[in-house]
């Protein structure tokens, strides 16, 4: 059996959520979910409480603590990381950050099934955080890599022009300013989407079953205000 908690404060959004696997077994993923603007501070602990007493878990038996590691809000990522890193260092439990943009694709394609999306968030300062995704098994497999750019640098993955493209995050509220092609390509749009702490367990419970995590010390935010370029993933 593995037991993961998740937190995310990287929007005006906050979360938590408890995912416990066993196997042979449905996944129990409990979570709570609430949009609080400046109230990050005040609520994130209390929520992590509330799920791991309703789980009937206590801190000392999880095995592995995860956050929303960005992009997204300078202030909120930088709660959530000292949160979740103060957590897995008392604990000496392996830290896993999860992609902000990951998780709303993953979101997406939970509850809609959507398949070819392009995640985007509200970058303020005149841009957005971009990247986009086809879902495979149940996860996001990246097309183009996360950056920051202006709404009218923004371009569709090359040779995918065919696919039914959904624009998921606050990001698409910037349509108007986005080229005539994208928009051309787009199927629909979910701009009040946010990143939620629940599939950002699911993605790091897949992680961590890879083998992945790391020590909290090493796990750091990702702001991608130094990465200006639209780079294709490897």
């Amino acid at each position: 059996m593995s037991i993961l908690l998740a937190l995310d404060a990287s929007s005006s959004a906050c979360s938590a959520a408890l995912l416990r696997r066993r196997a042979g077994a449905d996944d129990e993923l409990l979570s709570r979910f609430e949009m609080a603007p400046r109230a990050h501070t005040r609520r994130l602990l209390p929520m992590v409480d509330e799920v791991l007493a309703e789980a009937g878990v206590c801190p000392a038996e999880l095995d592995a603590v995860a956050y929303g590691r960005g992009p997204g809000s300078f202030t909120g990522l930088r709660i959530a990381a000292g949160a979740a890193q103060g957590l897995a260092y008392g604990l000496d439990r392996p830290l896993l950050g999860v992609s902000t943009l990951a998780a709303l694709a993953s979101g997406a394609h939970r509850r809609h099934h959507f398949r070819w999306m392009v995640t985007a968030l509200d970058a303020r300062m005149g841009e957005i955080y971009v990247a986009a995704w086809q879902c495979r098994d149940g996860l996001p497999e990246p097309l183009l890599e996360e950056a920051v750019m202006s709404p009218e640098r923004l371009r569709l993955p090359a040779g995918h022009d065919d696919h039914d493209w959904v624009g998921i995050g606050s990001g698409w509220a910037l349509w108007e300013q986005m080229p005539l092609e994208v928009q051309a390509g787009m199927s629909q749009r979910l701009p009040e989407a946010e990143a939620d702490a629940a599939d950002m367990a699911l993605l790091a419970m897949a992680e961590l079953d890879a083998g992945g995590g790391q020590p909290a010390h090493l796990v750091q935010p990702v702001y991608l205000r130094n990465e200006v370029a639209w780079k294709k993933a490897k």
